[in-house]
């Protein structure tokens, strides 16, 4: 099961055998609105706070899930979850009357590879049939917690990514009876490919010194990189394994610097590569500056976009790389940079 320094190539089959995915209004009226599960219209999702709010999504999402999965609560045993808000409040009030056991999960914005990487290897283990992976991120939530008050109206820089609002709820199973289609109809058709999580690379916690809140593409980069790095490396294989090599969330900023840093190390992966924060958006359209960002982005990207691939068997090997900036509050204003990590998803079509 060891595979080099930081992976892990599983023994059994690991399936993500459905997605279910929440958004926002903006991320509807972006290039893949037509691909998610639920939308609303109203930013507060019927509740007080932003808080509330994505907490909610998570709600919505995991309903979602049984409905398309076909699964009852009794039938998951574990859930990975997390979000980006202080003390994951997202993640606890919004699963707080699931009545499955669940291990709160924090890694910034690459959230949504980490759950899935550990629901994979507790089912891979042994430990579970069924685990559902989950993550989401809210705009305004995360603007009041790192940055400004929405009332405040401040600008932002070209570097900027805009913190996407949206939740994606995943199973993880030993074993695939429904797939799934586009519309969350389940049934066996072999026309439809199963996504397999045939391994996983942990990342390394990469810190190049940047200080700068607003451009999370140049914090993050350097993390993509080395991840993308081990799990060559680890594998014994190069970027032509892969049909799809897929960051989380650098953004265009972010992306010319990951091209360049793989390139210094003889690493090309451009005619391949693609982020989830470029695919979200209409960058000019919408006014997003750089694209989009959060634990929502890659957690509904991955459905809508690669998944739907998977299924269709356009695509057949993916590396799913998000990507998180490990600041709070508390580290930025006391000056310091802004660490980052990756952790990359092997996903393949049978």
């Amino acid at each position: 099961m060891i595979a080099g320094k930081q992976s892990i190539r599983f023994d059994k089959k690991v399936y993500i055998s459905c997605g279910a995915t929440v958004v926002g209004n903006k991320e509807y009226a972006g290039p893949l609105g037509g691909e998610f599960d639920i939308v609303v219209e109203d930013e507060m999702f019927g509740k007080n706070s932003w808080e509330e709010a994505e907490s909610r999504m998570q709600h919505m999402a995991v309903d979602k899930l049984f409905i398309k999965s076909g699964l009852k609560k009794s039938d998951v045993r574990y859930v990975f979850a997390g979000d980006l808000l202080g003390q994951l409040i997202a993640t606890t009030f919004g699963l707080k009357g699931i009545d499955i056991p669940v291990l709160g999960v924090y890694g910034a914005c690459s959230t949504m590879g980490e759950t899935i990487a550990l629901s994979s290897i507790m089912v891979d283990g042994g430990y579970a049939d069924n685990v559902i992976a989950l993550a989401s991120s809210h705009f305004a939530s995360a603007e009041k917690q790192f940055r400004f008050p929405l009332a405040y109206g401040n600008q932002r820089p070209e570097s900027a990514t805009w913190t996407v609002t949206g939740a994606g709820a995943y199973m993880i199973s030993g074993q695939c009876n429904n797939t799934g289609d586009v519309s969350g109809n389940n049934f066996m058709n072999e026309t439809v490919g199963k996504a397999v999580v045939t391994g996983v690379t942990v990342g390394k916690i990469v810190d190049y010194g940047v200080k700068d809140s607003m451009n999370m593409g140049a914090c993050m980069a350097p993390a993509a990189a080395s991840l993308i790095e081990a799990n060559f490396n680890d594998f014994g294989i190069d970027e032509n394994y892969y049909d799809l090599i897929i960051t989380g969330d650098l953004g265009y900023t972010g992306r010319i610097i990951l091209l360049d840093l793989l390139k210094e190390k003889g690493i090309n992966i451009e005619s391949r590569y693609n982020d989830c924060g470029l695919l979200i958006y209409d960058s000019e359209a919408q006014n997003t500056q750089s694209g989009g960002s959060g634990c929502g982005c890659s957690g509904v990207v991955l459905n809508a976009y690669i998944l739907n691939r998977i299924r269709s068997k356009t695509l057949s090997r993916v590396l799913f790389v998000p990507t998180g900036a490990m600041l709070s509050p508390v580290s930025f204003n006391e000056g310091h940079s802004v660490p980052s990590v990756a952790h990359g998803i092997m996903i393949e079509s049978e």
